[in-house]
């Protein structure tokens, strides 16, 4: 604890790092103002009708940073955003030159590959944007407006999630932690005083073995994730000596750390995305008045946390999309050139293929073990929720994964730059 209070006293003493966080503060400031400006022509009895026990609404909830509870002119959030990178992690498995631009050309590429995320946002925040009025509009949450009403709330929303995408880069690079995930991290935070009333309002006497279980459980969860988190595994690497002249350089040792769970909470945000959309497409399409787009959009609408099915694809999602992103950000071909580049070996391994296929085949395996684990604590709180029938654990556990993880982030990034001042 005293080492704890040391870091904080260090942080605030430190005129950088305290404008930094001062700058994160003050960005979630802004964002949480964003987030009550409700957008225009909103039927508030309506909107809290339709949100209660609304489980894709309260996903979606989620990665809006909680700008969608309210209509507000962020209601889209960073999804679109999210969704872009998404689209242009994947592409780089069907296109060598964005791979190369992602992965070899350094900061100047991923640069440019992030910039190419930016442009993907504003089609696809039009597009949700569009979408997500119809269903409120069809859901007579939205009414009596006019042509030029529908298109500026269109525009505003587009303008929002493009505003909050700056916001989010501006945290990145100004301040401390990703930018995203931290305004992800906040609407979750500014939502947990809400489920605190809620609770205590319905609070049972007789529930309270059930409320004993799930703060044991959520405490494993955390522990769980934490340790998996930071769990490494070390691979030896040694440097060959070389002569120059009458002094002898290299020699020395270290180990090459391969973490278990490389990709961190990211599968989980592509699998939720993933799943979100047949649940929108349903929900828009419940509403035609034909009537076999209308049984579509029932058929596609009942793909809820509620069933079966949606856990194992969950499940399938999380595990494949952690093999995939690992595949896309660790590239063992290219960590097997450097070494040998710089003299260096993995003791009884020769260098080149062979220790290329090694560190694949350990990374895979410990691969296995970090997506597996993902996958399980990403469907608990599903199969909690079936057993007890408390549809706010589905919510929990989603919003667990992304505030632990989130945490862990910025503390090391705190770490390191306490290290920087102390060098």
């Amino acid at each position: 604890m005293q080492n704890f209070w040391d870091k904080i006293k260090v942080v605030w003493m430190d005129a950088l790092l305290r404008k930094r966080i001062l700058f994160v503060l003050f960005a979630l400031i802004v964002f949480r103002l964003l987030a009550a400006i409700p957008i225009p022509g909103i039927d508030t009895v309506e909107l809290n009708r339709f949100l209660s026990n609304n489980q894709f609404f309260g996903i979606l909830n989620i990665f809006s940073g909680g700008g969608l509870s309210n209509l507000s002119i962020i209601m889209l959030g960073v999804g679109p955003f999210i969704t872009g990178s998404i689209i242009m992690q994947l592409m780089t498995m069907m296109i060598p030159s964005l791979k190369r631009l992602y992965q070899e050309e350094g900061e100047a590429g991923r640069k440019r590959f992030t910039q190419y995320s930016r442009l993907l946002t504003v089609p696809l925040a039009a597009i949700q944007g569009f979408s997500l009025l119809m269903i409120l509009q069809n859901q007579h949450i939205l009414s009596n407006l006019s042509a030029f009403s529908r298109i500026s709330n269109l525009l505003v929303v587009i303008a929002g999630s493009v505003l909050l995408m700056w916001i989010g880069e501006l945290m990145s690079e100004f301040g401390i932690g990703n930018g995203v995930s931290l305004i992800i991290f906040a609407g979750i935070i500014a939502g947990i005083p809400t489920h605190i009333s809620q609770l205590i309002f319905t609070f049972d006497v007789s529930q309270i073995p059930l409320y004993i279980l799930f703060v044991v459980l959520g405490t494993a969860v955390v522990a769980g994730v934490v340790v998996v988190t930071e769990a490494e595994r070390p691979i030896p690497v040694t440097y060959a000596k070389q002569v120059r002249g009458a002094k002898v350089y290299g020699g020395g040792s270290t180990y090459l750390p391969l973490r278990v769970n490389q990709a961190g909470v990211i599968p989980i945000i592509f699998a939720l995305s993933i799943l979100l959309f047949p649940q929108m497409i349903g929900t828009f399409l419940s509403t035609s008045s034909n009537a076999v787009l209308l049984k579509i959009g029932h058929v596609l609408a009942s793909f809820s946390q509620t069933t079966w099915l949606y856990s194992v694809l969950y499940f399938i999602l999380v595990f494949l999309f952690t093999y995939f992103y690992t595949a896309v950000t660790f590239d063992p071909e290219a960590l097997s050139t450097n070494l040998q580049k710089n003299g260096a070996f993995i003791p009884g391994i020769r260098p080149g293929a062979a220790t290329s296929a090694y560190i694949s085949k350990v990374l895979n395996r410990i691969t296995m073990l970090g997506a597996v684990f993902l996958g399980l604590i990403a469907v608990l709180p599903l199969v909690m929720r079936a057993a007890t029938g408390i549809t706010a654990i589905a919510l929990g556990g989603t919003a667990l994964l992304i505030v632990v993880s989130v945490v862990l982030d910025l503390i090391k990034k705190v770490d390191a730059q306490i290290s920087m001042r102390e060098y």
